[in-house]
């Protein structure tokens, strides 16, 4: 029964460590998606950007 017996402990840590977890407020959610969108949105057209010069550089090689 010691496989049962460290289930149980393990559910139990479990509980206990969520009972102290800070989670997010509304307003820290909405303000991390927009950074999010911010900087996917910069790191996409830096990337196409980059993408693009390349592209005319291979294409004045060849």
């Amino acid at each position: 029964m010691k496989i049962l017996d460290g289930a149980i402990r393990f559910f139990r840590d479990v509980h206990t460590e969520m009972k102290s977890v800070t989670w997010p407020t509304k307003d820290d959610l909405k303000e991390g998606t927009i950074v999010v969108i911010i900087m996917s949105t910069i790191v996409a057209l830096f990337l196409s950007a980059v993408d693009f010069m390349f592209g005319l550089a291979v294409r004045s090689i060849f």
